[in-house]
């Protein structure tokens, strides 16, 4: 193989190159693994980062335009006329006491996912609890909207199957899956071949085209938020970032995502539409062929110079069809992005799915290239061990007793109005 040759013909691999090659791989993951918000925060400090033209004009450190977004400052909780309905309380019984939170399978900003097992149902699910002060000191009420109100069902989304809330915690209760990130997979294998590349990239397209299709943009499409299910199908995670109501012409312009994945226009400030979808899931391809992002660069004022600026490079180990649907999605003008005008039909009918059959893809009847091989609910081998070996902390399972429920515990309370949730039964696709 052409990758192969390059590699045995290649210079010397010394201690020193190796030890740089495994600080750059550790540099990229920790900083994989930063929220936007935490991301910003970090950079904004470096005074070299912060003198280059590019970054003071996306960051807009003097007048940062989106303050739920850029402020890192703590914000008291909202008066009552700034209180977030998240929707009628259709399950106001269920309780943390309902379940045995058995493993830690994952952690964000505001909390942490848990393997648990519901008492009566003895089903396992992934529930996110979430902490609502962290969530209010970052003003991110209505990112936990988005999250809680995208409950679709479709064969490539992680499902909502109700949630719930105490005085201090949101809970969602989710599909429980355990196949381990794409992120994770790629970090073992480097790259994938193109069939296997082909396969995800039409599972999340089909996922990606429905979400369109309720006017709904994803807006933070990465391997991270790519999870593999027990047989190794595609499920997309993490609807935090999602942008509701968005029509087939319509835009929007709030400065978010994950930097390595930012399209040209949302770093311009410019408003942008559903195709930032399509230039992540370019970039999230380019990554399964070669390994890195796109315009990856530890530096990250050059990293965004690269989106905006320097032309996109494609090795010669991928076929003719691959080239031209990354050279298609990742167009920096949107306006000539593939799937500009028809969007997901553009995706589904380009060349490099040809082998694709969708209505087979959309049934789950083609086998992936990969098998997580788990042996069932308790099989955590794709799981972070920093996640699984760290205890579940009792809290998680109690409501806090009413004596004890301080001021700002109520306050927060009333900040999430409704929050409970449970599908209707007839809510399929």
């Amino acid at each position: 193989m052409t990758v192969k040759a390059a590699e045995a013909s290649g210079p010397t691999l010394t201690y020193s190159k190796m030890r740089g090659m495994v600080a750059i791989l550790i540099a990229f993951m920790k900083q994989r693994r930063m929220g936007l918000n935490d991301f910003i925060q970090k950079i904004a400090t470096n005074s070299y980062a912060c003198k280059h033209p590019e970054v003071q004009s996306i960051l807009k450190i003097s007048q940062p335009q989106e303050p739920e977004l850029m402020n890192a400052n703590p914000s008291p909780p909202p008066s009552p006329s700034q209180q977030i309905n998240l929707g009628p309380s259709s399950n106001p019984h269920a309780k943390p006491s309902d379940f045995h939170f058995l493993k830690v399978i994952g952690k964000g900003s505001f909390g942490k996912v848990l393997l648990a097992r519901h008492k009566a149902e003895e089903q396992f699910y992934a529930v996110k609890v979430l902490q609502k002060k962290a969530i209010l000191k970052k003003k991110e009420e209505k990112h936990i909207m988005s999250e809680r109100n995208v409950n679709v069902k479709h064969p490539f989304l992680v499902g909502l199957h109700f949630s719930f809330q105490t005085a201090d915690k949101l809970y969602f209760v989710l599909d429980y899956i355990n196949g381990g990130e794409l992120f994770y997979h790629l970090q073992r294998e480097r790259c994938f071949l193109e069939p296997r590349a082909r396969f995800y990239a039409a599972e999340i397209a089909s996922a990606l085209g429905y979400l369109h299709s309720l006017n709904i943009v994803y807006r933070d499409l990465k391997p991270e938020n790519i999870l593999l299910d027990s047989q190794g199908h595609i499920v997309l995670t993490d609807f935090g970032l999602c942008k509701e109501n968005i029509e087939h012409n319509g835009t929007t312009s709030t400065f978010c995502g994950t930097p390595e994945y930012l399209a040209p226009e949302v770093l311009h400030k410019q408003p942008y539409d559903r195709t930032v979808d399509w230039w992540c899931l370019g970039a999230v391809l380019y990554e399964m062929l070669y390994g890195l992002p796109p315009f990856y660069s530890r530096n990250t004022a050059e990293m965004y110079d690269n989106i905006l600026n320097k032309p996109l490079q494609l090795k010669p180990n991928i076929t003719n069809s691959a080239r031209h649907l990354l050279e298609g999605l990742l167009q920096k003008d949107r306006t000539k992005r593939l799937g500009a005008k028809e969007d997901f039909m553009e995706i589904k009918n380009h060349i490099f799915f040809s082998p694709i059959n969708w209505d087979d893809l959309i049934n789950k009847k083609i086998t992936p290239p990969f098998n997580p091989n788990v042996s069932g609910p308790s099989d955590l081998r794709h799981f972070d061990p920093e996640f699984t070996d760290e205890p579940v902390p009792n809290s998680i399972g109690q409501s806090p007793d009413s004596i004890l429920i301080t001021a700002s515990v109520k306050e927060a309370a009333e900040a999430f109005l409704g929050f409970s949730y449970a599908p209707p039964v007839d809510s399929f696709l």
